[in-house]
């Protein structure tokens, strides 16, 4: 286990190829963008797993002695790397403007989300970090429509969405209707979950003039950079290096890297290309869903009916949102 397999890489590098080269399937009503649509379905939730397992690995790592500044700076940095081992001929955007806006998508989707969201949690419950993060699809689609005319809802869409957001909230309460309220913490989450929606909503145009390697690669370059800064401001504690001796802290800190980072962001941006913002960002919902039912096989902890009774309507309300009627 201490090993890992050349092939390993060889599928790292192998998918970043196919994210570079993958051309973009315009939605139609044929079979055969039914099927190319349904596949981005997929990779969209194969990457609310990979973020899903995230905060049960992020958990394991701040038992180990790992600060949250630490967590997501070290990810960054490393898969950076990876992503730069993978795309190096280009390095600048055609303007500055465009610079600037990846600038600001490395600063709102990775530093800042990080940063508000593990700083609330640390001062406010997690059932209400996790309810208020999770509020950003409903933030998307508001603001979505309101900025993109081919994104806004239909009836039948918008209430695929409201029931799979009451679904969420049953998941993450999960039979506990008691939230005490802290402004600091929950001023905090909300600040989280408008940083979300602010990249989600600007690296939009930016889709169709550079490549996803590209724009997660520069992404992650400014997450990097900015989140170095933060946390050489943490004057008060080292990296525990040594740790990484430890089987469980280098396999949870590789998930976290290649998995919800690496390949997280890679298909995500991807996956807002084909689907649209507003529709994508619904299956954020299943985040907490994931979480759980990780929680319960990794941590043991016990998940409740009403749980139960909120993943069947983030299922149904999903396939409500996202299911198109043949013509």
């Amino acid at each position: 286990m201490n090993k890992i397999s050349p092939y390993f890489y060889g599928l790292v590098f192998l998918s970043l190829r196919l994210m570079k080269t993958a051309p973009i399937i315009a939605p139609d009503s044929s079979a055969n963008g039914s099927r190319g649509l349904a596949l981005w379905h997929l990779l969209a939730i194969a990457t609310i797993a990979f973020w899903g397992t995230s905060f049960v690995s992020t958990k394991v790592l701040l038992n180990h002695g790992f600060s949250a500044v630490q967590i997501f700076t070290l990810r960054f940095v490393v898969t950076y790397l990876l992503l730069l081992a993978a795309s190096h001929k280009k390095f600048r955007c055609e303007n500055w403007k465009h610079e600037l806006v990846l600038f600001v998508c490395g600063l709102t989707g990775c530093t800042l989300y990080f940063w508000a969201e593990n700083t609330a949690l640390s001062l406010s419950p997690s059932s209400n970090v996790s309810l208020i993060v999770c509020t950003n699809p409903l933030l998307i689609m508001i603001f979505g429509g309101l900025i993109y005319k081919n994104e806004r809802l239909g009836k039948r869409q918008i209430l695929g969405c409201v029931i799979t957001f009451i679904g969420m909230v049953l998941v993450v309460l999960n039979g506990k209707f008691i939230l005490k309220l802290s402004p600091v913490g929950d001023l905090l989450a909300f600040s989280s979950a408008c940083m979300w929606t602010i990249y989600s909503l600007i690296v939009r145009p930016l889709n169709e003039k550079y490549s996803t390697l590209f724009i997660t690669r520069k992404m992650f370059f400014y997450g990097a950079l900015s989140s170095i800064i933060i946390m050489l401001c943490e004057t008060d504690k080292s990296i525990p290096w040594q740790n990484f001796a430890e089987p469980v802290v280098s396999l949870n800190f590789l998930c976290l890297t290649v998995f919800s980072s690496l390949f997280g962001y890679l298909i995500w941006n991807k996956v807002l290309k084909q689907l649209g913002t507003v529709l994508a960002s619904n299956y954020i919902y299943a985040i907490p869903l994931v979480t759980i039912i990780t929680a319960v096989i990794a941590l043991d902890e016990k998940i409740t009916a009403v749980a139960l009774i909120g993943a069947a309507a983030i299922v149904a309300g999903m396939a409500l949102a996202e299911w198109k009627p043949r013509k």
